[in-house]
């Protein structure tokens, strides 16, 4: 690996642990484009990368108590099912559409990194079950965008978990992490056998994502979450024009 790819793996690893998602986005463009691997193995590459981190990001929110199961449980099921669907889906296009729909992604969640919605939360008991339904269609969504492009999509769980499911950001970034694990398990499993996983790879850039999202967790509260969104939504709106420019579909 480049110095740069283990400087990338790091950044990946420090904002899903900080922000719960948002990090796992530079996952494919760092594969293809730093490490040279081909767009949809990188798609399919990124998934045990991003799951297995993670999932190491999850046991140590669970050990701080800062996971809630359910929520996790519910929206987590729902986002398998649109994961191994979006899979599926996955095999009928490109790789450079992927790359383009990746990078029209990206845009999305830099937008939303850089200024959150805002939702009224109200309380009756009708609001809570559209609530519920709201939580299990974010679910699906991210669900078949993950299998389709490889993204964990914390960046729509979280505030989804916050505005809908009524989480502290502290517990939801916490419980992202354990969605994203079980939505990345099943997108990899609807891709399995599909293209060839270069293991030693994935264990060595999972490796870094995993060390900077055990430290990024640990820092959570003594960093500016608004200010660190605003960076890093600059980042990927840079890296996601450059993303579409380079894969703009030619007729």
């Amino acid at each position: 690996m480049t110095v740069l790819a283990i400087i990338l793996a790091l950044i990946v690893g420090l904002t899903l642990g900080l922000l719960g998602g948002g990090g796992s986005i530079l996952t494919v463009p760092t594969l293809v484009y730093a490490l040279g691997v081909y767009p949809k193995a990188a798609v399919v590459m990124s998934l045990p990368i991003v799951g297995g981190a993670a999932l190491v990001g999850a046991l140590e929110q669970w050990r701080l108590g800062h996971i809630e199961l359910k929520s996790a449980i519910p929206f987590g099921i729902a986002a398998m099912v649109g994961a191994f669907g979006g899979a599926r889906i996955a095999v009928l296009i490109s790789g450079r559409t992927q790359l383009f729909i990746l990078g029209t992604v990206m845009l999305v969640a830099a937008v939303s990194l850089a200024w959150p919605p805002r939702i009224r939360r109200e309380t009756p008991e009708t609001d809570a079950r559209r609530s519920s339904f709201g939580l299990l269609s974010v679910g699906v969504g991210v669900g078949i965008l993950t299998g389709l492009i490889g993204v964990g999509g914390g960046f729509l769980i979280v505030p989804a978990l916050v505005l809908l499911g009524g989480l502290s950001m502290t517990h939801a970034v916490g419980t992202s992490l354990l969605v994203i694990a079980m939505n990345a398990a099943a997108a990899y499993a609807g891709h399995h056998g599909m293209e060839e996983v270069a293991w030693d790879l994935v264990w060595l850039f999972g490796a870094f994502v995993a060390v900077g999202i055990v430290v990024g967790g640990r820092l959570i509260r003594r960093v500016n979450q608004a200010a660190l969104k605003r960076a890093f939504s600059v980042v990927i709106f840079v890296i996601a024009v450059l993303l579409m420019w380079r894969n703009y579909p030619i007729p």
